[in-house]
């Protein structure tokens, strides 16, 4: 496996080695001992899957309490996946990183606890899969408007579809700062 580093330090991104033949493919998505070399030692309590349509934007969210570290990976169709440093204090507060994942590039990304995380859908569908490094807490989820203009994320599609909580999330500057996470 590769690891990446990003722009935003603890974002990693992840490069299986794929073994494929006439036959199909096999790669190991997660070896606990590579994961703690590259300096990622969480450990992962919680693994959801969900399937989304073409369009369909979720995020930006973050858990105030639980904060989850996110492991990502499409195993259907195409996604372009954001993270957000909401850090108080940090050299990248506010800066937002972005890669795309795919069936066909097998690639991940590790998003750690107390960043917010997003992602849009760019093929009819994708299946998407994440390890969590907490448990989901919805009492403490909070969530960032996916086109906050402080952020600046150039998200390859702004025709998108939300759900009504994501709709009148509100920016980062107004977000209170106490409650952020600190660096």
């Amino acid at each position: 496996m590769k690891f990446i580093e990003t722009s935003l330090n603890s974002v990693v991104v992840l490069e299986p080695e794929v073994f494929g033949d006439e036959r199909g493919f096999f790669l190991e998505t997660f070896r606990e001992k590579e994961f703690i070399e590259a300096g990622i030692t969480e450990k992962f309590v919680q693994h959801n899957h969900s399937r989304s349509s073409k369009g369909v934007l979720r995020g930006l969210h973050y858990q105030l309490n639980q904060p989850q570290g996110k492991l990502v990976r499409v195993t259907s169709g195409k996604v372009f996946d954001v993270a957000v440093d909401i850090r108080m204090g940090s050299p990248t507060f506010g800066q937002w990183y972005g890669t795309t994942l795919d069936e066909k590039n097998m690639r991940m990304i590790y998003v750690p606890p107390n960043f917010a995380h997003g992602y849009v859908v760019l093929s009819e569908t994708a299946d998407f899969l994440y390890m969590c490094t907490d448990y989901y807490h919805p009492q403490s989820e909070q969530g960032i408007i996916w086109n906050d203009p402080g952020i600046s994320i150039q998200w390859p599609i702004t025709d998108v579809t939300l759900s009504d909580k994501d709709k009148y999330n509100p920016t980062l500057a107004k977000q209170d700062p106490d409650k952020l996470p600190k660096y």
